[in-house]
């Protein structure tokens, strides 16, 4: 079997990949760099998700790369809008003649003799396919692709009409003129409600309990303003700037004042829903940010539950009759198609498996090294984004990482870097504790573990990361260069 070589293999072409290859690119242009994706198409999840109104959940302005800035005024953007964004990006920065699509990595075996890793993948015909790398990033986000999460609902199989995921949308479904029940109250739930109901005869919405939903205007009308007086490239910047900081305002904000922040998010719900359904309906049990907050783009949920083309019922799924969804209380939903925005499945690395040395490696017992390197695993990175802020922002700063990495490599001839953690160092905790999402806590021990203190522990802060990041010096005890 023949084998191609890389000095960086990256692995995803999404946004997290083409966003280290550009850093790459821009920083390392000496590099060899390879992309393998196991899809057809650039673009990771914008390419896979295709539901109608699927759309970013963070502003556009934060969400896009720092190197390419989002220009445009739309502060929410649909999915096809970003997918082109994204094969924009790498096009623009020669990324795509590097990406080989078809193939998923199924394992990573590092050779400490060689100094390098070999890694196998495979394409849609069984195939195997071998490269080997002197360092590989993994940008695979943390779901897995192949099948979302579904709750093992009782007596499923009696019902008659159209079940979906709409992590694997059909091109064929009909709504219009339908009854439709949307199973879930996160992101991708109060996306499809006002979507689909402008079509649909009825949408209902079926949640176990409520979150936190916040509007946001559609257009940034301050951007548009200054345009007329500023050149774009600082308008851009400056709008990057403001959101940035108050996404950080508000997140600090909800920690330190948590019942302040429910107070004002749920006066705009009040604002939105003006007296047409019942607040109860909106009222979470739990502190802001301890869940990943909603947004809306001009009140467009809200404006569905106010006109009747949509509603909520604070419920949970009992069973299935052929004709509908049965709850708990007793009631029964008449139901075309049933929609479960129930979540997805954890994932760390896609899925591949690794080993050093020939010794099985297993991420979920590891400590990660400045939220970038995993203790005890040579010449890895793994791009993790934020949980309470734009996913881009972390990718951004530790794809900066990375190849300021590279670079003192070259500088000191080392082939090789490796984090090395002290004694009990690791805590219990993975390194999204501090989010209490369904798909966290089914998928905990699979993702790496938080330290006590320093590089070993994961803030979720963008001012400590930056400075950590992208300003710090790349030497540290805890690094071993050989």
């Amino acid at each position: 079997m023949s084998t191609e070589h890389f000095d960086v293999l990256i692995i995803g072409a999404g946004l997290s990949g083409v966003g280290m290859a550009c850093r790459l690119a821009i920083v390392c242009p000496g590099k060899r760099v390879g992309i393998l994706e196991r899809r057809q198409a650039i673009g990771g999840t914008w390419d896979l998700f295709r539901y109608p109104g699927v759309r970013s959940d963070s502003d556009m302005f934060t969400f896009g790369f720092g190197f390419r800035p989002w220009h445009d005024l739309k502060v929410l953007a649909d999915g096809p809008s970003i997918r082109d964004y994204v094969v924009a990006t790498a096009r623009e920065y020669a990324i795509e003649e590097r990406i080989r699509f078809g193939v998923q990595v199924v394992h990573a075996a590092w050779s400490s003799a060689a100094a390098m890793w070999t890694v196998d993948a495979r394409d849609d015909a069984g195939a195997v396919h071998r490269f080997s790398a002197s360092f590989v990033v993994g940008c695979t986000g943390y779901y897995a692709y192949d099948q979302g999460y579904v709750p093992d609902f009782p007596q499923r199989e009696r019902y008659e009409g159209r079940f979906v995921h709409p992590q694997h949308w059909p091109a064929d479904l009909d709504w219009r003129g339908k009854h439709v029940v949307v199973i879930g109250s996160g992101a991708t739930a109060i996306t499809l409600v006002p979507a689909l109901a402008r079509e649909a005869a009825h949408v209902t919405m079926v949640q176990r309990s409520p979150g936190y939903v916040m509007s946001v205007p559609s257009r940034d009308a301050i951007s548009a303003a200054l345009l007329h007086v500023l050149p774009k490239r600082w308008v851009y910047a400056m709008a990057r700037w403001r959101n940035i900081k108050l996404q950080r305002l508000l997140y600090r904000a909800a920690m330190r004042w948590p019942a302040r922040v429910r107070a004002l998010l749920l006066a705009g719900v009040r604002r939105g829903l003006r007296g047409e359904t019942s607040m109860a309906d909106f009222s979470p049990g739990y502190d802001p940010w301890t869940q990943r907050l909603c947004v809306v783009p001009d009140h467009d949920l809200f404006e569905a539950l106010r006109e009747g083309r949509a509603s909520v019922r604070t419920d949970t799924v009992a069973g299935f009759e052929a004709g509908g969804v049965r709850l708990a209380s007793g009631a029964t939903i008449d139901a075309d198609i049933v929609i479960a925005a129930t979540g997805f499945q954890l994932q760390v690395l896609g899925g591949m498996t690794l080993d050093i040395d020939g010794v099985p490696c297993e991420p979920g017992r590891l400590l990660t090294y400045k939220g970038v390197l995993l203790e005890g695993v040579p010449n890895m990175a793994v791009l993790f984004g934020y949980i309470n802020a734009s996913w881009t922002l972390k990718v951004d700063l530790a794809a900066q990482y990375v190849c300021r990495l590279l670079q003192r490599m070259d500088e000191h001839g080392a082939r090789v870097a490796v984090p090395r953690a002290p004694a009990a160092e690791a805590l219990a905790t993975c390194i999204m504790d501090a989010l209490h999402a369904g798909y966290v806590l089914r998928g905990e021990a699979q993702l790496p573990r938080q330290g006590r203190e320093g590089p070993w522990r994961v803030t979720h802060q963008y001012e400590t990361d930056r400075r950590v990041l992208v300003t710090e010096p790349i030497d540290d005890p805890a690094l071993d260069f050989r």
